[in-house]
């Protein structure tokens, strides 16, 4: 149970804000049905979407530590709130608006890292970003639970389905707005806002070199550092995934409708929520850490080639979502809560927001290539997120065995 009003209130902000998206999210190919090339108008708005937040993460990270973590959480929910807005009607031309708008506020996650790194003690920082973790997963249930259970309960004709989930998905967006103006500061120590450090901030932010720059420049100061961003960037690589499930199961051999995307969502979300709570609750302190993502990591391999081959089997496919649950699924808060640790409080959204950026440009890469990849064959892009898994073993593994003084609990 958590006790911290603060912190409890920067969950909330985080369940709805991704059961507002996940609820959208099997909803999606209706905005593009008819079109030609579906699979690559899914991904070229997804690749808009991410494209945005490689300087808003950045960007408002820094205004976080400027102005405080309160004024970016507010705007970034009344931003959610107008993208949503734009979805209706229900048109692919909208479905891009809405990808651009919302992209310039969905930055707001490296703030809430910031914020629950503020509230937290560090001998609770992994468990509490690891719970933000549980958060999101139990929220991408809720969002598919939210449609599947509004077109199985009611009778909605097919052609209003989407507009019913999409006033919906306003409602809450709307509600998080309130959710916002309850949270208070977390952090009164402000540095000075330097409106020409900003407009730097959105120049590097789009030029990877220079965010490297400024993460070599972090890894003087912190040693270890680096490694870990570099991990959690290449993971980014790899979920794509996530978002591909979409286009790979209402395209691919098992051809879901919104009814089935939903449950498998459900499916999916459910089983994360239960893994990680146990995980992060019972086990995450007690292990070596990074041992525990290496072999996560391996186990990630085969789980996400296997996902290529599933063919027409949803057997197969829910089998593969347990086993991925019980690994890749795990991996992002273990390192998101070692990278916490090396945080202090006067850069702190600085350094989640350079973070996000890499994360976003790595998020960017990875979506034009599945979506040229899955041109080609649906199947394709799993290679690909394999390939990426590969080299999250390979970092896990040189930094468990070079440095583990400084990444492990004994």
């Amino acid at each position: 149970m958590v006790k911290n009003r603060q912190l409890l209130l920067i969950y909330t902000l985080v369940l709805i804000d991704v059961v507002v998206g996940a609820a959208i999210s099997p909803v999606m190919p209706q905005f593009v049905a008819g079109r030609s090339h579906p699979e690559l108008w899914l991904s070229g708005a997804t690749a808009l979407f991410l494209g945005l937040q490689l300087f808003s993460g950045p960007l408002l990270g820094k205004l976080a530590d400027a102005v405080g973590r309160r004024p970016i959480l507010i705007v970034s929910s009344i931003g959610t709130a107008f993208a949503n807005l734009l979805l209706l009607p229900v048109k692919a031309g909208l479905l891009l608006v809405n990808r651009v708008s919302d992209g310039l506020t969905n930055g707001m996650f490296a703030t809430v890292r910031s914020a629950i790194t503020d509230v937290s003690p560090k001998e609770s920082l992994v468990k509490n970003l690891g719970i933000q973790g549980t958060i999101v997963s139990l929220g991408n249930v809720l969002g598919p639970m939210v449609a599947g259970g509004l077109l199985t309960i009611f009778t909605i004709p097919e052609k209003e389905q989407t507009n019913y989930i999409i006033y919906i998905a306003l409602g809450l967006s709307v509600l998080n707005i309130g959710t916002s103006l309850l949270i208070g500061e977390t952090c009164p120590k402000k540095e000075e806002l330097d409106r020409s450090k900003l407009k730097q901030t959105i120049f590097e932010s789009i030029n990877p070199v220079a965010l490297w720059r400024q993460l070599v420049e972090k890894e003087a100061e912190r040693p270890g550092l680096q490694t870990l961003v570099l991990t959690r960037t290449v993971l980014a690589l790899t979920q794509g995934y996530y978002t591909y499930f979409v286009t790979y199961l209402a395209l691919g051999p098992l051809q879901f409708g919104t009814k089935a995307i939903s449950y498998f969502f459900i499916y999916y979300g459910g089983f994360s929520v239960i893994t990680s709570f146990v995980f992060y609750r019972f086990l995450t302190d007690r292990l070596n850490q990074t041992k525990t993502v290496l072999w996560f990591a391996i186990l990630g391999v085969p789980v996400l080639i296997g996902y290529s081959l599933v063919g027409t089997s949803t057997l197969v496919l829910y089998g593969l979502v347990a086993i991925d649950c019980l690994s890749i699924g795990l991996i992002s808060g273990i390192v998101e809560g070692l990278i916490a640790e090396r945080t202090e409080e006067a850069d702190r959204g600085t350094l989640f927001g350079l973070v996000q950026g890499m994360q976003g440009f790595a998020s960017l890469v990875t979506t034009l290539l599945f979506g040229a990849l899955s041109a080609l064959d649906l199947r394709l892009p799993f290679v690909w997120f394999s390939i990426t898994m590969a080299v999250v073993i390979w970092l896990a593994y040189r930094t468990h065995r070079d440095k583990p003084a400084l990444f492990t609990k004994d």
